[in-house]
């Protein structure tokens, strides 16, 4: 990797982590030397920040001497100019301030300087004057005289620290410092061969010859659930090591990462360090030094660690690319599939996509050769998927009061027979969506956003699941004060598990949700438990339809199949369709006879046809060619733009002078208009959506819009989304 020159000049352009436009100048000490992407100590203000060298000249004219001095260079490696320019592309794409997308960079401050060393112990020539067997043991093992640590020395002799301790004290050892432990051990690319099935190894072999070959190259790997896409990407992973260079695999839920971390572990040896939210700050820390330095070799993370700082990096890949949470919406607002992508064309590597149901986008794009397509289209060992039915709730309704149809509930019970598994799946946590009173009508809504508060039984609360409010479930209605006449209206999971306790009170029933009390330790013993056959009704959200290997599940019912279709989305369709192909794909993944039935009210909806029928291609069709007559992604361009402000007026106001001042051309401006969820954190939001031609320059639009309307004033903030995923 070609490396930068320092600056020729004392005075060098810094990109600190704030909202500016432009890096700042600064003034570089005599006997420091800085190149291109050298992190860097600065004053801003009162306060010392961490900053970037940044490429090119300052334009400031001021007077050197007028200008503050850089305070300190970290020992760090530089970022690479790959990553400088991912930085400013993603900036320029998102319309965002470079120096918050470097933000995202330089999370981890305490990362920048070196890792500590550990204290070691290196065997000397000196004999203890008592000798035991367990200190034989211990000086035999250190005799070849490497360095150890006293706990690792120890345990290797089977013996106690003190007795090390002891030898120490004895002059046998000498205090040496040894360099950090690595967070994960390196991968062997040759540790486990994979077995492969003839479908698989041809995948693989698809996707390893990009990687081989270098340089830049995109492909999806399209495979129904059950086909092993995991294994043959592997595959791609391993080719990555062989070359010596780092593998980045994004995953979009905290979840997943343990099922994968285990098979990794089977095939290379030793797990990939993770990254993700559910990580203490100290390995943070470590992770981004050892990624930076080289010393880790694959990450397997969540959508921000395509921000760490790789410098050999030679793979990417997307797993669940379709996933919505790969779009961040907050802040900077990015989709990371889409991001790396880019990261990898700036990079010169391979990235790949993998699926069992592509976005619409990604489809798309690798039908019209954009991307390459590598389709896997039988399950491993030739496991039959799951037979669908659609059970029409107009024909079939539950019972007065229940929420599971005759059809479904007589599955449950055929399937308990045979001491197979049931998934009943319903994508809305709580108890129930709404409470009201049955006396005087009133409805408890969250007092700081438009959204009715969610009963969640098991805790006794209702809680607001977008701003995070909660109080206890009252006794009686705060409107007129009657006992004992409040009233859950519709299902949530918690609702459909006492149902099932109801119906099969022998059956051993497990709700699995991202909001249940003991977070992510506990979901991943619950799913490990349903894993070992432990459960026999698993009653769970979206959580449960992404990459999980149930072997004894035999049986997946959609409780409410309508339910994603009801919002107005142009993405519904799509989105129903990923996540009913999805959760039915829990199901005979062994091999095991196996259905899916799906309850609706609208069996003939092109989604539920396509989903019952097999037929994706037929759906994929469908849905690029309603794209096209509505010129919606890929074929032509969307942006949103969301002013939120304390007062409704405000919001309002500064929408509609942003849409007087949109430029003239064939990019069309609709609204402002409230936004579905108009309120939100104390917050009314309206909301603007840009629409123009393929080709058309989106960016410049906005960005000559924005500029050209009045400043925000007071509590008016302006977020602008490129290519939305939401429409609330």
């Amino acid at each position: 990797m070609p490396s930068d020159s320092p600056h020729p000049s004392r005075v060098v352009p810094v990109l600190v982590p704030t909202p500016s436009e432009r890096p700042y100048s600064y003034v570089v000490p005599d006997g420091m030397a800085v190149v291109p992407g050298s992190i860097v100590a600065i004053p801003l203000g009162p306060r010392l920040v961490a900053g970037v060298v940044w490429d090119g000249v300052t334009a400031d004219t001021v007077d050197p001497v007028k200008l503050r001095a850089i305070e300190h260079l970290y020992e760090c490696p530089p970022l690479t100019r790959e990553m400088r320019r991912f930085i400013d592309w993603v900036a320029r794409y998102t319309l965002t301030a470079p120096g918050m997308v470097a933000r995202m960079v330089l999370r981890v401050p305490a990362a920048f300087d070196p890792e500590p060393p550990m204290p070691g112990l290196r065997r000397t020539t000196a004999e203890p004057e008592r000798m035991t067997a367990a200190r034989g043991r211990v000086l035999e093992l250190a005799r070849d005289g490497f360095g150890w640590t006293r706990s690792g020395l120890a345990h290797a002799a089977g013996v106690s620290v003190s007795v090390v301790d002891g030898l120490a004290k004895a002059g046998c050892f000498d205090e040496i410092a040894l360099p950090p432990p690595p967070v994960a051990a390196a991968p062997d690319p040759e540790f486990s061969a994979a077995t492969l099935s003839d479908d698989q190894t041809h995948a693989a072999e698809a996707l390893c010859a990009p990687v081989e070959a270098g340089g830049y190259a995109a492909t999806l790997l399209e495979g129904v659930t059950g086909s092993g896409k995991t294994e043959v990407y592997f595959e791609a992973v391993a080719a990555a090591l062989k070359q010596g260079r780092q593998v980045l695999v994004m995953l979009p839920e905290i979840a997943l990462t343990q099922s994968v971390l285990e098979r990794f572990h089977d095939r290379f040896g030793a797990p990939p360090a993770e990254w993700h939210s559910d990580l203490s700050p100290k390995m943070r820390e470590r992770v981004w030094r050892q990624v930076a330095d080289g010393r880790v070799r694959v990450v397997a993370g969540a959508r921000s660690a395509l921000f760490l700082p790789f410098r050999e990096l030679g793979l990417i890949v997307v797993d669940e690319e379709h996933d919505p949470a790969y779009k961040q919406e907050d802040r900077v607002f990015y989709h990371a599939r889409d991001m790396a992508v880019v990261r990898a064309h700036i990079g010169g590597c391979s990235v790949i996509l993998s699926s069992a149901t592509p976005s619409v986008e990604t489809r798309y794009n690798a039908e019209a050769g954009r991307y390459g397509h590598v389709r896997m289209e039988r399950r491993y060992a030739e496991a039959a998927l799951p037979d669908l039915k659609a059970v029409d709730m107009r024909r079939t309704p539950p019972a007065r009061g229940g929420f599971l149809s005759p059809p479904l509930l007589k599955a449950v019970e055929q399937t308990l027979e045979r001491g197979e598994q049931s998934l009943l799946f319903l994508n809305r946590r709580g108890y129930a969506p709404l409470t009201l009173c049955r006396v005087c009508g009133h409805r408890f809504q969250c007092p700081d956003c438009s959204a009715w508060l969610v009963e969640h039984r098991f805790r006794g609360q209702l809680m607001c699941h977008h701003c995070g409010h909660h109080e206890p479930v009252p006794q009686a209605c705060p409107e007129c004060g009657t006992l004992d006449h409040l009233v859950a209206c519709g299902p949530g999971i918690e609702r459909i598990a006492e149902e099932v306790v109801q119906r099969f009170p022998d059956a051993r029933a497990l709700v699995l949700s991202s909001d249940m009390l003991g977070g992510v330790k506990r979901l991943r013993l619950e799913l490990e438990a349903v894993e070992k056959g432990d459960v026999d009704i698993v009653i769970g959200t979206q959580l449960v339809a992404k990459g999980h290997n149930f072997p004894n599940m035999t049986l997946v019912g959609v409780v409410d199949a309508d339910l994603g279709l009801a919002n107005g989305d142009p993405r519904a369709a799509e989105r129903t369709f990923q996540l009913l192909s999805q959760v039915t794909g829990r199901a005979g993944r062994t091999g095991k006879k196996s259905q899916g039935l799906i309850q609706t009210f609208q069996p003939e909806h092109p989604a539920m046809r396509a989903i019952v029928s097999g037929d994706a291609q037929a759906f994929y069709e469908n849905q690029i060619a309603e794209r096209e007559r509505g010129h919606l992604p890929p074929f032509g361009r969307l942006a949103a733009i969301i002013v939120s402000a304390a007062s409704r007026a405000e919001a309002e106001m500064h929408g509609r002078a942003l849409r007087a001042a949109a430029p003239a051309g064939d990019i069309m401006v609709l609204g402002p208009a409230e936004a579905p969820l108009a309120l939100i954190r104390g917050r009314h939001r309206f909301r603007l959506l840009v629409h123009g031609p393929q080709r058309a320059d989106m960016q410049a639009f906005l960005r000559r819009m924005i500029t050209d309307a009045p400043r925000p004033r007071g509590s008016v903030r302006v977020s602008v989304d490129i290519d939305p995923q939401s429409f609330l």
